[in-house]
Formats: C-alpha cells, sequence, structure tokens
C-alpha cells in the first residue's frame, strides 16, 4: 500500500483475467469484479478471491446467499444447474465432458470460465445408452456406471432390486451405480460335458458297484435356468444319480452287463425330461464305467476263466475227432490202393532226401523198382 493510499483510505485490487473477485462492504455483497486494476474503500471491504481456469464451479459458503441476496449479482456471473428425479445432467466445457450430476445433485459454475453445454438423460432403465457410456469412459468419468461384458456363446441376465427385468446380448453393456441396485448374471449357452464319478449303487442280487455316468447338455432357456432352481449343473448332477440309481437297481448284475446301451436309454429319458423343465436340452447320455469290487472282479475272472477253457476243450475236442476222421479215411483210401501207399513212402523219402546230405538206400534202385512191381502185380 503506497501513502497516498493510505492518506485516501483505498486499497489496489487487481484482478486477471482467469480471476473474480467477490466484495463485500459491511458484510453485504457489493459487487463482483472482473479482469482489471481496482481502487477500493479499505475500511469495512472484503475480499474473495476466486481462480476460475483452475476450478471452474463456483465453491463458496456464499453460494445460496448470493443468490438470495443479490439474484441480479449471482445471474450475471454464475450458472446453477441442478439435476431433478430420475435423470443424470452431463456438463461440458469447451465440448468435453466435465462433471455428470446424479439425480437431485447440483452444482453452481462460473459463465466466465468456458463455453458450457449442459445435456439432460432421463435414467428410465438400469443401462447407460452406449453413446453416452462412450463418452464418460473417453473423459474418465467411470463412477458412476459398472462395466459388464457377455462373451460370445452367452447370454446376460439383468437384475434390479432382484427382479429379472431383460436380456443382454453378447456384448459390452454399462450399468448405472446409481439409483437402483442392479446386477448381471452371464450364462453359457454353448455344448458341455458333464461327469458323475465313482456312484455307488446297489444291484438287484445286492452287488454294489460304482459307475461312471457322462451327459452333454446346454441351456436353451437362460431364465427358467436361473430362475427356476439355484445351480443347474448341480440338478443335473442329482438328476442323472437319482435316474441311474432306480434304473441300475432294478437289474442283476449279468442283466446290466448284458446290455448297457438299454439302461442308458432308460434313464436318459427320465433326465431329459427332468431338465427340460430347467431350461436344459440334455443330449448323448452315457454309462461309461462299471467298477467293481475287488472280490466280485476276481469271481468273475475266475468265471470267464473257466468259460474260456470249457470252449478251448470243446474246440481243441472237434479238431481231434475231426483229425481221427481224417487219418481214418486216409488209412482206407490206401489199404484200397497199395499204389498210393508206395507213392505216399517215396514222398515221405523225397522230403527226407531233401533235408540231408546223403542218403544210403538198401537193396538199390532196383529193389524199389520190383517192389512197385510186385504191387502192381
Amino acid at each position: 500500500m503506497t501513502m497516498i493510499d493510505f492518506l485516501t483510505g483505498t486499497i489496489p485490487v487487481t484482478v486477471t483475467e482467469t480471476e473474480r473477485v467477490l466484495v463485500l462492504r459491511h458484510g453485504r455483497f457489493a459487487s463482483m469484479l472482473t479482469a482489471g486494476h481496482y481502487r477500493l474503500r479499505r475500511k469495512g471491504t472484503t475480499l474473495h478471491r476466486y481462480d476460475i481456469e483452475a476450478n471452474p464451479a463456483f465453491v463458496s459458503s456464499y453460494s445460496d446467499a448470493l443468490k438470495r441476496a443479490r439474484p441480479d449479482l449471482h445471474d450475471a456471473h454464475l450458472t446453477e444447474v441442478r439435476a431433478e428425479e430420475a435423470e443424470v445432467v452431463l456438463i461440458s466445457l469447451y465440448g468435453w465432458p466435465w462433471r455428470l450430476l446424479h439425480p437431485g445433485h447440483r452444482v453452481t459454475v462460473w459463465k466466465d470460465a468456458g463455453l458450457w453445454t449442459v445435456e439432460r438423460h432421463a435414467v428410465t432403465g438400469p443401462l447407460l445408452p452406449k453413446a453416452l457410456g462412450d463418452r464418460l469412459e473417453a473423459a474418465g468419468i467411470t463412477r458412476v456406471y459398472t462395466p459388464v461384458t457377455v462373451p460370445d456363446g452367452h447370454t446376460g441376465l439383468l437384475f434390479t432390486e432382484g427382479a429379472l427385468v431383460g436380456d443382454l446380448a453378447p456384448g459390452l453393456h454399462r450399468v448405472w451405480t446409481i439409483g437402483a441396485k442392479s446386477t448381471v448374471t452371464t450364462v453359457d449357452l454353448r455344448w458341455r460335458a458333464h461327469e458323475v464319478t465313482g456312484h455307488e449303487i446297489l444291484t438287484r442280487d445286492r452287488v454294489t458297484l460304482r459307475v461312471n455316468l457322462s451327459a452333454t447338455y446346454r441351456v436353451v432357456d437362460a431364465r427358467a435356468a436361473v430362475t427356476v432352481t439355484k445351480d443347474y449343473a448341480e440338478a443335473l448332477h442329482r438328476a442323472l444319480a437319482l435316474a441311474f440309481r432306480k434304473t441300475l437297481g432294478a437289474l442283476t448284475l449279468d442283466e446290466l452287463l448284458a446290455d448297457k446301451v438299454a439302461v442308458d436309454e432308460t434313464a436318459a429319458g427320465e433326465v431329459r425330461a427332468a431338465m427340460a423343465e430347467l431350461g436344459l436340452e440334455v443330449a448323448e447320455i452315457a454309462l461309461k464305467d462299471v467298477i467293481l469290487p475287488g472280490e466280485m472282479r476276481e469271481i468273475l475272472n475266475r468265471v470267464v476263466a473257466a468259460e474260456k477253457e470249457a470252449e478251448a476243450n470243446v474246440i481243441r475236442r472237434r479238431e481231434e475227432t475231426n483229425a481221427v476222421r481224417a487219418l481214418h479215411n486216409t488209412a482206407k483210401v490206401m489199404a484200397d490202393n497199395p499204389v498210393m501207399l508206395r507213392l505216399k513212402e517215396l514222398e515221405a523219402l523225397e522230403t527226407v532226401a531233401s533235408k540231408v546230405e546223403r542218403l544210403t538206400v538198401h537193396n538199390g534202385t532196383a529193389g524199389l523198382l520190383s517192389d512197385l512191381v510186385k504191387l502192381r502185380d
């Protein structure tokens, strides 16, 4: 402060382009200073300086009082934006999203801070419009929604306050975090395999077995699969186990091992009918393995070994009988035709001669020929 300022009782005030100064005289709103240089009376003057570049919002305890006492001064420099119930307001500065007002919220901004635009969007459902969501995400305003991605081959079920309100196709969706609470449950619609392993069953002849079951299925009605039962995969597991327990328990061990395919079809029909009510389509159902207790396996192995041994004995006896019958027929032919017998001897001699280096024939070739002549005579 200069000597002149002190003598005249004034203070110099300089306001830049990025500032505004609220002047109070004796506690009352007097004026709002824009860019420039001023001399104000020192006594009874209070100044409140605001940087409208750093903070475009008018954050002050005088906000409501200024609007009531000096609406003209308020409206000349400030703008109040309020979001009504069931709507959000997107405030943009120079076309770039600056702030999103929740329902019932408000903000007061400096008019001279820049070029303001206001967009009002009704919150009519739990999902953000795609265009609005893309703009908010680009501006980094992400606290007002939760992104949800539904993969290909899936569907999304949208729940609001626990009630199912809609289906979501594969892709990116954004759910409001303001207002009523909403959640999304994704359901896989692709074909899947379900295994039931080590399930114990007591047959009609009181043999305890362990079986392995397999089924392929898919969800065709996502709403029913999620709302009718708590866990449709667990429901399928129980249905397979109960159906096969009922079907196999009515058979003996021999009947079960003789025709597993027929057993599968009987149990499969019951499972498919029960799962259709839960929104599931069940395709192939198979009884993959039948696992016997250790003692039973040994008994069956002995039975099978005995059966195979008996079959082998029958085949051996049959072959021996055929061989004896063939020898008998050959002997009869030789007895009726001595020349053929002699030729067989010569064939045997030729076979033996081909396998040794030297062969000695007693009585000479003449003896052999004379024997042939005798046989012919």
